[in-house]
C-alpha cells in the first residue's frame, strides 16, 4: 500500500462519526492503540499533555480503543469517551474500538504493523503501542508500550517530522 493509500482507510469516531485516515491528511499523527484499565492507562495524561503542546503545529495523537489484551477496554464507546475527558482531561480524537490483531484486524493496524523497527516488528504486543506518521503519510517510527509519551524519544521524532513538513 502506498502511503497516501493510507488515506482511504475507513474510520469510525469513538462518536460514531464516520471518516478515513484521510482526515488526518497534512498532520502528522501518534497512532496509539489505548485501553482504559491497563497499567499504561496513566500515558492518556502524556498523550494529551503532547497533544496540546504541539496540535498548532500540525500534531494529532489518535487513539484507538482495543479490548484485544486482557479486556482491559471493556466499557461502550461511551464509557471510553466519558472516562478519558474526566478522568484525563482528553481532546484528542478517537475512534470506536477496533481490534488491533487477529482476524478482525483493523485495516489500519494491518498497514501500520508492516512497519518494522528494532525489537518491534509485526503484531501489536500490548495496549499504548504508538506509531508515527508524517503528514505525507509515511509511517517512519514505533514506539514500545512502555515508552512514555512525553519520553525524549518519542518528542525528537515527533520535531524531527514536524520541522520536516515535506517528509
Amino acid at each position: 500500500m502506498t502511503s497516501s493509500a493510507l488515506y482511504d482507510i475507513p474510520l469510525t469516531l469513538i462518536d460514531g462519526t464516520p471518516t478515513t485516515f484521510g482526515a488526518f491528511r497534512g498532520k502528522t499523527v501518534l497512532v496509539v492503540n489505548v485501553a482504559s484499565k491497563c497499567g499504561f492507562t496513566p500515558q492518556y495524561a502524556g498523550l494529551e499533555a503532547l497533544y496540546q503542546r504541539y496540535a498548532d503545529d500540525g500534531l494529532v495523537v489518535l487513539g484507538l480503543p482495543s479490548n484485544q489484551f486482557m479486556g482491559q477496554e471493556p466499557g461502550t464507546e461511551t464509557d471510553i469517551a466519558q472516562f478519558c475527558g474526566m478522568t484525563y482531561g482528553v481532546t484528542f480524537p478517537m475512534t470506536a474500538k477496533v481490534d488491533v490483531r487477529g482476524k478482525q484486524q483493523h485495516p489500519l493496524y494491518a498497514e501500520l504493523t508492516k512497519f518494522r523497527r528494532g525489537l518491534l516488528p509485526g503484531l501489536i504486543k500490548w495496549n499504548f503501542e504508538k506509531f508515527l506518521v508524517t503528514p505525507t503519510g509515511k509511517i517512519v517510527d514505533r514506539f514500545a508500550s512502555s515508552v512514555e509519551p512525553e519520553s525524549t524519544e518519542i518528542v525528537q521524532a515527533i520535531e524531527k517530522v514536524l520541522a520536516d513538513k515535506a517528509a
